[in-house]
Parts: structure tokens; sequence; C-alpha cells
């Protein structure tokens, strides 16, 4: 156990008396105070240890202070902390061969973050395409710039609008709660055949590309049917659109491989990644596109920059993050693992009269709550919450449990670090939450 800081309520306070916390009504706030980590947990200022479930941001991949990671940062601060974008480096060449070698595409451009990576990417189909729209899913979302921010369907972005031009938006796989009143049995895939229609009504020659998330995050974590990906290639390529795959969240090893489109046999034409890029360690995010687009900007003008793109320290500590997911078989780690909290999870939506579905990829997972199994009442109204779902937190929090909950959803996404053990005691929790809720909602827990 961590030593207790002595002036944590001093540092909580100033926290807030000079800073803005993201997402929030300030007088709402109620940070944590972290002094530090180590693998899956975290600690605070009271001296508690945390389970981290959440990965913070679902970032932290190889877990908190790994050693080849802070080694690589600290090297790279010692050589050199900075050069301009203008410049070539090391560890540029470095990570851009590593990530033509892991995503079968081209060339990268840096950026800060996934927020900057999809900004850029929307950008760049532009420029290639001459077209003008994108088109999203309502249940996305891809950052909290401007432009990402409208190409967000999450309703996030409602504050911001009408933000940009150009975005139209589509319905997305959504299997448990489908938009046409199918199932994945019975259905034609008009998740996607719907977006023909789009492309047909808004006209082809003006759609630039559509951008999707590899698998849906922030948003319920949405895990596509099988033929998903390759019946939305295929639509594509009948038009001449760009396929942008935003990985920021799904991918490097959060579902077990480098992309979550990966699974699926597809290869887009623009990817976006950021938070496992790096496992959070250092801002860095990427635009990763094909050869052809690569071509073309070698005699037309790639109109964007930024002052820290290719910033060496998040460089170096991407190239180092990369090379831990391999020397560590964490991928197979995750696949493995997963298997198991699949298993679990299909369990706890059993047992739990709470627990409408369950939805997994590897370390990639989520609980959708509801009211009542044969109506699917959420637990939550959307873009709200209830009682049930703070009480929920709250005994999580009061385990010392770190998770992530949103609406009516409960995500399970621990770094890719994460031993059986660690999930177990992690899940237990879960089950005692899920307990409380039952017994909310006046559903007794079904005997084991």
């Amino acid at each position: 156990m961590p030593d207790p800081h002595p002036d944590t309520h001093d540092i909580i306070q100033a926290n807030r008396d000079h800073t803005l916390f993201s997402w929030s009504v300030q007088t709402q706030t109620n940070p944590i105070h972290m002094t530090g980590g180590k693998g899956s947990h975290f600690f605070d200022g009271d001296g508690n240890t945390w389970l981290d479930f959440s990965s913070q941001l679902i970032n932290i991949n190889v877990g908190h202070q790994h050693p080849a990671v802070l080694d690589a940062i600290k090297a790279q601060v010692d050589t050199m902390c900075f050069a301009g974008p203008s410049f070539a480096t090391d560890v540029r060449a470095q990570l851009g061969q590593k990530l033509r070698e892991v995503t079968g595409l081209g060339k990268s451009f840096f950026t800060l973050g996934g927020s900057e990576a999809n900004e850029n990417a929307m950008k760049i189909a532009r420029l290639y395409t001459g077209r003008d729209k994108i088109i999203t899913r309502y249940r996305s979302y891809h950052g909290a710039t401007m432009g990402s921010m409208t190409a967000s369907g999450d309703p996030r972005r409602w504050p911001v609008e009408p933000g940009v031009p150009g975005i139209v938006r589509a319905f997305d796989p959504y299997c448990y709660r489908c938009p046409f009143g199918k199932t994945p049995d019975s259905c034609g895939r008009e998740c996607v055949s719907h977006i023909e229609e789009i492309i047909q009504m808004e006209g082809p020659h003006t759609i630039a590309a559509i951008m999707v998330e590899g698998i849906t995050g922030s948003n319920g974590l949405l895990v596509p049917p099988d033929d998903y990906y390759p019946k939305l290639r295929a639509l594509c390529d009948r038009y001449g659109i760009l396929l942008i795959d935003d990985e920021v969240m799904s991918g490097f090893g959060r579902t077990g491989t480098w992309l979550a489109t990966q699974h699926y046999g597809i290869k887009p034409d623009i990817v976006t990644c950021a938070k496992g890029l790096t496992s959070g360690y250092m801002p860095l995010g990427a635009v990763v596109v094909s050869d052809a687009i690569a071509e073309y900007f070698e005699t037309h003008f790639l109109a964007g920059g930024l002052t820290y793109s290719g910033h060496p320290v998040s460089l170096a500590a991407a190239v180092a993050n990369l090379k831990v997911y391999e020397d560590e078989g964490l991928f197979e780690h995750t696949r493995e693992l997963g298997e198991y909290l699949g298993q679990r999870l299909e369990a706890m939506k059993a047992k739990y009269a709470c627990v409408g579905d369950v939805r997994y990829k590897g370390l990639f997972s989520v609980l959708e709550l509801v009211r009542d199994k044969a109506t699917k009442e959420p637990l939550a109204p959307f873009n709200g919450t209830s009682p049930e779902m703070g009480r929920l937190a709250a005994h999580l929090k009061s385990r010392h449990v770190y998770a992530y909950s949103r609406f009516n959803f409960l995500w399970v996404c621990p770094p890719l670090v994460v031993t059986r053990e660690e999930l177990d005691e992690g899940l237990a929790a879960y089950e005692e939450a899920l307990a409380l809720v039952d017994q909310m909602i006046g559903s007794p827990v079904a005997a084991d």
C-alpha cells in the first residue's frame, strides 16, 4: 500500500480552484488525487490502491509505469526533446516503418491525439477525392475538436452545433437494438444497405469517405456482425468512396489485434490511431494512409500541419510501446483472457435481471443494463443517469475498482497486462454491484 499524501485534500481543492475539468459541471466534479500506479493498479492520495478496470480512458494498454516505455522516454529526453515537424529524426522513421508494417498501409502523418487524427483524416480524404461530404454513424465519437466533434453522433456534439458542413450520418450495426427491427440471423444487413441509399440520395460524386470506429467505443461498444465490414468495404469500392477506420480506442491490442477491423479481413484506406499507440504515456496520434493516397501527395500540396507533429519524445514512447506488445505477447494474452472474460459476461447476463446484453472482443467489453429484459427499457435514459446507475458506480468506487459507466452501459476494459486473478477480483465487485441493482429494480438475484 502506498503512503497517504499529507496534502491530498489541499491538492484536490487547488485543482478545483484553478483548473477546469472536461465534460462536467464544475461544482459536480469530485476528482481522485492520483499519485502513481503500477501495472493494473493506480494509487490515490489517501493511500488506497485502485484496480483500473477502464485503463484510465481505455488507453493504458501496457499498464501503469511500464519500465521499457519509461526508459525510452528518458533516453529520448536526454538525446533530443524537440524537433520541428519539418525535420527528419530516427524515431520518426522507425515509427513510420512500424505503422506501415502493422496496418498494411502506406505513410503516416503524426498528430498529438485522436481528435486531431480524425480531423486530419477528413481533410486528407477531401483533398484526395475532391469531394466534400463525410458519412459517419450516429452512435460514434471521433473527438472534441470542431470537425471531429461534428463528425461524431455522440450527444456531446449538441452544444457545439451546427459545427462544420458536409457531415451526413447513418445508423449503426446495433444488433441488440436494431433500428430496422431485425435480428442478426434474419436481417439483410440493412445497417449497410441503407448507407447505399444515403449515398445515392446525397450523390456519390459528393462523398469523400465513410468514417467509422473499428468497434464503436464510448457509445456502447457495438461489435458488428462478421460480414458487416466486408459489405461496407465493397460498398465503398463500388462508389469510389474512401473508408476511414477510427481505431483510436479499439486499435493497438485492445481486441487482440493491431486493428479491430483486422478481425474482419478488410483493409481501410485511412486508419486513425492514438490511445493505445503510446498507451497514453505521451500524447500522440497518427493518420496512416494507403499507398495510393501517399503517392497523390508526392505531387500535390498537403494542406495541414501541427507544431508538435512528429514530436520525438512521443514517437519514442510509441516505438517502445509497440515493442512491448510483441515482446510480452500481449495480443495473445488479450485474446486468451478475452475468451474467459466473455464467458464471465455471458454468465452475468444469464444471472442478473438488469443485464440485457453483453458485447466483447478481446479486453474490450461492455454490459448493457436494463430495467426489463423483455422490453429492453434502459436502466438510464439516453444522455442521462439514474439512481440505479449511481448506486452501481458508488459501490464500485467503494471497492476501489475504477470503472467507466455512461448512460446504461458499464465497460470492462482493464490494461492488457491484467492477470486472471485481477480480472476475477474486479468482476466480483461488478457482480456485487449488479446484485444491488437487481434489488433496486425489484428483481432478486437468481440462484446459482
